[in-house]
């Protein structure tokens, strides 16, 4: 039997290094080696959409792989792709990484520097261990497959800037176009998702954050439906227990949202904690709402320089959206975009509370009128985000023309 392995190496050197190793194994077909955590993820999703066969039996993750840390990685590959063996390569083969990497989900540790003997071994067991996952699968296992949908994450730049608003239409806009949409409420402490859709519930992202292994049925388990069409990941009733919700809870829980749905929404609020930060980091479009005012837009600019400064997601990599705005207010989105070095949307959301009252009064958001001019806005904002649905033609036609164009995605 041949052994499919795909090498997750960022070092050049040490790439050729496992390279020239894989190559000698018996019965081994290494794939070229992918350089970061974003093109691993890609290339499996791509793979995993055509065929579960298609999929490597093993994948090596080198310590140093990046932008996502190595055990998260692996973490996120064992959730999403569960018939794959990953296995750790690492200058440390002590027992506490050994330990870490087999709760991540890892088959195995190899040390470094490499030795042909223990990578055999260590690769043949992953494999087999594979293979047995793969003939359970054949019976209807109930375990995640599939490529994984998209991650957009909405924050605020302060408090009242319209950050649940915007969270809740882009979701029911990605739902009324035909994609299945999660809208996850990650304003842990304050979080009003609920309110505004009119929700009482028992459950919330909190009970899944002490779970280290999030089946479909826990997961089905949290989720609330609503009428709408949407699931609800809400926040917590009792804002102390947002506390639960570490950042590697945040990456777990994401990473198994995004196997069940092909859109996953997350509304991040305005205060910036391990776990939102960990979701903007993995986000695949990370938009930041502002208002057009001077404290509101002093406060985009302030989190769009802690996100750089702690490395969670750079300017250029994040859309701020202006919303209430008017053409009379000094401060206009072309100057929104000089001050914040990020790129804005070309849609703006209009200032017509007097539509929003009603409903949100309400909490019926998802009764807003089609006639409301912010409802228009907000869903073309969602197609401007690429949250909707192309028609089955339009998108039989786009791929066609754009056959061999191949997006990149970040990855979480």
């Amino acid at each position: 039997m041949t052994t499919r392995i795909l090498p997750a190496v960022a070092d050049a050197d040490a790439a050729r290094s496992v390279t020239t190793l894989l190559s000698q194994l018996p019965d081994a077909e290494p794939a070229m080696p992918v350089g970061d955590s974003t093109q691993l993820l890609d290339t499996l999703a791509r793979l995993a959409g055509e065929s579960l066969d298609e999929l490597p039996e093993v994948v090596l993750v080198h310590e140093r792989i990046g932008p996502v840390p190595a055990l998260e990685l692996i973490r996120e590959v064992a959730l999403r792709f569960p018939a794959v063996g990953v296995v750790l390569i690492s200058s440390d083969a002590g027992p506490a990484v050994f330990s870490a990497a087999m709760d991540s989900g890892a088959r195995g540790l190899v040390a470094l520097p490499l030795s042909y003997e223990e990578l055999a071994v260590r690769v043949q067991a992953a494999a087999q261990w594979a293979a047995g996952v793969r003939r359970h699968l054949g019976a209807g296992l109930d375990v995640f497959t599939g490529p994984g949908g998209t991650v957009t994450t909405v924050t605020g730049a302060k408090g009242g800037v319209g950050t649940t608003l915007v969270a809740v239409q882009l979701a029911l806009a990605a739902r009324a176009s035909g994609r299945t949409t999660v809208l996850l409420d990650m304003d842990l402490q304050a979080g009003d998702v609920a309110s505004y859709l009119d929700v009482q519930f028992r459950r919330s992202i909190a009970d899944l954050a002490a779970i280290t292994d999030i089946s479909p049925r826990v997961l089905a388990d949290a989720v609330f439906n609503h009428e709408s069409g949407l699931a609800l990941l809400l926040a917590p009733g009792e804002g102390e227990r947002g506390e639960e919700v570490t950042d590697r809870a945040a990456r777990q829980i994401i990473g198994a949202l995004r196997t069940r749905y092909e859109a996953v929404v997350v509304d991040c609020g305005t205060q910036m904690n391990a776990a939102n930060a960990a979701a903007v980091e993995m986000a695949d479009v990370a938009l930041l709402v502002t208002t057009p005012d001077v404290v509101s837009v002093r406060g985009a600019k302030r989190t769009v320089r802690m996100w750089d400064r702690l490395q969670i997601r750079k300017a250029e990599e994040t859309t701020t959206l202006v919303n209430r705005h008017t053409r009379h207010t000094e401060i206009q989105p072309p100057l929104v975009q000089k001050i914040t070095g990020t790129r804005v949307a070309q849609t703006a959301i209009p200032a017509h509370f007097k539509e929003l009252q009603a409903v949100v009064d309400a909490g019926r958001l998802h009764d807003l009128d089609n006639k409301s001019t912010v409802k228009q806005a907000l869903w073309a904002l969602a197609g401007e985000l690429g949250l909707l649905k192309a028609p089955e033609g339009r998108a039989k036609a786009r791929a066609a023309r754009g056959s061999g164009l191949v997006l990149r995605r970040r990855g979480g």
